[in-house]
């Protein structure tokens, strides 16, 4: 069978996929865990007090002292997983799992959109990203968020005339759909971003379909339903006012945000288009002092930090002026790229009625469309022999780079730095050894 060249190329692909997904495992394994914010902690406490006490995970992630996500979903991913599982790494390999899962399902329908870039590209760039492999390797709730967006996303398109390639039907285009919304709710807030492209969807199927749309309607609500299920119980004990977990007070009119808007950099339109760039600061160290202290420590690193920095610079600064660019071999380009400036319009006015500064984490919600964009702008370039080399020379880099990222981590920030802790949290079922819920939070 080995001889056979068919089935050495599957078993090669095989392997390659199984080698990217403990990669992929060990580097979230490595990631931060005992840092000073314990944003990552906390979500690790809230599925470990369900595992500990058996209560229900009314209340998910908490947005501030006072404002906490309704829904029970972010205490089930994390604490089922110990009950099949009792180590500490198994919220992890179930999270990896996810993620693996929704990144294969989008690289699967970027190259099926984009027939001409190469396969390797897209699933090796995919899945080793900074954006991809640094947030959704880790228990931090927007990492949850990403299967569910790529979801969501994917169906939308495929639901708008303008952009629909016809390769998902529209009944489980809808479902899809209503499971990526409502899955999005219970671990953050970002799903309202969601809401426009929702009524859009139903605008065109509506338009096209007429009264047959209700037929596709009905599959939204289908899916939808999967993961509100869980989140009826915490309205049936808490009412529809307390249920909510005051997420209400979250949306205010925030003309601060107007500042950093105008920060071409820092604002928005930087942000959004780092998440399909080679963006390494902001995974060596939250400052300047940390990211020189980082180098310092690893200067055999220094050469790959300075080169993908670059890289990561230029590819936002391309994909900022290949925008302009009118000529494609996809006809459907202007289509993409005026869709991808009316989500950046979208996000900038969204800030303007949110209590939260543009940080990345605050929209990472809509990684695939800045992902789908950037494969387009690259998808000519790749078609040439000596672009595809530079890519391979970036991804390599990339790898070995990330790899000396996890290293680091694994013996200063990890779970790794004090995992006996977390054991013992979880053998004696006391998830008080591993630390305290947040005060005032409702789980």
């Amino acid at each position: 069978m080995l001889q056979d060249p068919r089935h050495r190329k599957r078993l090669l692909i095989a392997l390659a996929l199984l080698l990217a997904f403990c990669f992929r495992l060990v580097f979230g394994l490595c990631s931060d865990f005992w840092t000073g914010v314990e944003d990552e902690k906390q979500i690790y406490l809230i599925g470990l007090k369900f595992y500990a006490t058996g209560n229900w995970p009314y209340f998910g992630p908490d947005v501030t002292p006072t404002i906490q996500i309704p829904g029970a979903l972010q205490g089930l991913v994390v604490g089922l997983p110990l009950y099949l599982l009792p180590i500490p790494e198994a919220p992890y390999i179930f999270l990896n799992l996810l993620s693996f899962a929704g990144l294969a399902f989008f690289a699967w329908y970027c190259t099926r959109r984009l027939p001409k870039i190469p396969n390797w590209f897209v699933w090796a760039w995919l899945l080793t990203a900074p954006w991809t492999l640094g947030v959704s390797t880790q228990v931090f709730n927007p990492s949850y968020v990403l299967p569910g967006a790529i979801l969501f996303f994917v169906a939308a398109i495929e639901t708008y005339p303008f952009l629909s390639h016809r390769l998902i039907p529209l009944r489980w285009a809808n479902f899809m759909m209503g499971f990526g919304l409502f899955w999005i709710m219970q671990f953050h807030l970002s799903w309202v971003v969601l809401l426009p492209y929702l009524v859009l969807s139903f605008y065109f199927q509506f338009r096209e379909q007429g009264r047959a749309a209700l037929h596709y309607f009905l599959w939204f609500m289908a899916g939808a339903l999967v993961p509100a299920c869980l989140l009826i119980p915490t309205f049936i004990k808490y009412g529809l006012a307390e249920g909510t977990g005051s997420t209400s007070q979250a949306v205010q009119f925030n003309a601060g945000n107007l500042l950093q808007h105008a920060n071409v950099v820092e604002g928005v339109l930087g942000r959004f288009l780092s998440f399909a760039s080679f963006e390494l600061p902001r995974f060596i160290g939250g400052n300047t002092a940390a990211r020189l202290d980082f180098m310092r420590a690893h200067p055999w690193l220094i050469p790959f930090v300075l080169f993908l920095t670059l890289v990561g610079i230029l590819q936002c600064v391309a994909m900022f002026f290949l925008w302009f660019r009118k000529k494609h071999t996809e006809s459907d380009w202007r289509a993409i790229k005026y869709f991808t400036l009316a989500t950046v319009v979208l996000l900038y006015v969204s800030f303007l009625f949110s209590m939260k500064s543009p940080l990345s984490q605050t929209f990472y919600v809509t990684f695939p469309l800045a992902m789908l964009y950037s494969l387009y702008c690259w998808n000519d370039f790749l078609a040439q022999k000596g672009w595809r080399t530079f890519a391979i020379i970036v991804i390599v880099s990339g790898i070995v780079f990330e790899a000396g990222l996890a290293a680091h981590n694994y013996r200063h920030l990890s779970i790794y730095v004090d995992r006996s802790r977390i054991q013992r949290a979880i053998n004696d079922k006391d998830f008080h050894i591993l630390g305290e819920r947040r005060q005032g939070a409702r789980y």
